[in-house]
């Protein structure tokens, strides 16, 4: 009933990945590869943690 209260994790796993891709083309651009790299490897644990979330979600 009351669902639509609830949180999408689904959504904001995505708004994270998405902010974060943003950050680490800046840091790219300005030559901070190193950090650059640990933002690369942030990103691609939570798009394991989305498409965990998208195959409990089918």
């Amino acid at each position: 009933m009351f669902g639509w209260f609830k949180s999408d994790p689904i959504k904001k796993i995505r708004k994270e990945i998405s902010a974060k891709e943003e950050e680490a083309m800046q840091l790219q651009r300005n030559g901070k590869l190193r950090e650059f790299a640990e933002l690369t490897k942030e990103i691609e644990g939570l798009q394991d943690q989305l498409e965990a979330l998208r195959a409990q979600a089918s």
